[in-house]
């Protein structure tokens, strides 16, 4: 974490502005904040579809081409960062980066071209950021929480014990698992399979049978059937399942955010998805070209996951990394919300 400005706080000032940067697999996000009392304001955002882990899955690399794309990014994050007076930045490097032989290179010529320096964390501490960025999904019946981050490299499972009230302790990480397979990697390796019936069924039962000794450690489906688990999702996937549910003619990610799906209702979007085809999911206004050949191999993730776990509704969070680092920085600097 990165002091970038000094911001004292007194009477009149603009609020203290903090940022978080997630650079991932498939996309190089920032997202730029004010304390507020319920939490904060989003100031400035930014996305772009890098494709950092292409090719990885195969060559163990990250190639020229992808280190370029998102060096390019990464400039765009470093000038938003510039025109802003921020007072602490988090950034971070999620799966690509951990299984790159020339991660570390590429994160030193990104800090060396863009001052920005994102940091590998680990799988547990992805899981936990995501936990805390989703916690207020939580509600006071909720005894558990499962909560899944289908990414570009790979998919983070959290198993959460849910505070007890609204005002109780934040919610406790249990247990969490990451298994290198996610929407890229899965494009990659599966190529088109998944847009068969028999191919999308071989990659369900693929990342069912890799969920299992995790589900069997903690006894998941045991307390699925006791009730008061929860079922988050915060990924494309989802929030693409929500927006195809909803009927939206274009994705608004403040209707779609902490909405609430039947199961049944995600299934039948599932269906649709399948149906398209490339051409028809490049078309929806809710995926585009950019996403078309993500969009199945993590619908065949989440269904693994709906088979596990059969809970009845699935909680769709357009929140994440980002969201949980701007948290932690304000909660750990005192002068925040004075400022």
């Amino acid at each position: 974490m990165t002091a970038l400005h000094s911001s004292h706080g007194h009477q009149g000032s603009p609020p203290a502005l903090f940022a978080a940067l997630d650079l991932g697999t498939n996309n190089c996000r920032l997202l730029i904040g004010a304390p507020t009392r319920q939490g904060f304001r989003v100031v400035d955002s930014f996305s772009r579809i890098v494709r950092l882990g292409e090719g990885l899955a195969g060559s163990g690399a990250l190639s020229d081409a992808a280190m370029d794309r998102t060096i390019s990014a990464l400039s765009a994050c470093a000038e938003r960062l510039h025109r802003r007076p921020v007072r602490r930045l988090a950034a971070v490097a999620t799966e690509a980066c951990r299984r790159a032989a020339n991660g570390p290179i590429f994160l030193a010529r990104a800090a060396q071209e863009t001052g920005l320096r994102p940091r590998i964390i680990s799988p547990r501490e992805e899981a936990e950021l995501a936990m805390e960025s989703c916690a207020p999904l939580l509600e006071p019946g909720d005894r558990r929480a499962i909560l899944f981050d289908i990414g570009g490299g790979s998919t983070e499972i959290a198993w959460i014990r849910a505070a007890s009230t609204q005002n109780g302790p934040r919610p406790e990480l249990i247990g969490y698992l990451s298994i290198p397979c996610g929407v890229v990697t899965l494009a990659e390796r599966e190529g088109g399979d998944c847009f068969s019936a028999h191919g999308f069924r071989e990659v369900v039962d693929d990342i069912h049978a890799r969920l299992m000794s995790f589900d069997r450690l903690h006894c998941i489906g045991q307390e699925i059937r006791r009730g008061g688990v929860r079922l988050i999702g915060t990924s494309g996937t989802v929030t693409t399942l929500a927006g195809v549910v909803m009927d939206l003619p274009k994705y608004r990610r403040q209707l779609v955010d902490g909405t609430r799906l039947a199961s049944e209702a995600a299934d039948d979007a599932m269906t649709q998805l399948f149906a398209m085809g490339r051409v028809g999911l490049s078309a929806h206004p809710c995926i585009g070209p950019e996403r078309a050949d993500f969009v199945l191999p993590g619908c065949a993730v989440y269904a693994a996951i709906r088979k596990l776990w059969p809970v009845g509704e699935l909680t769709v969070a357009d929140r994440g990394l980002r969201e949980g680092m701007l948290m932690r920085l304000m909660r750990g600097d005192r002068g925040a919300w004075r400022a």
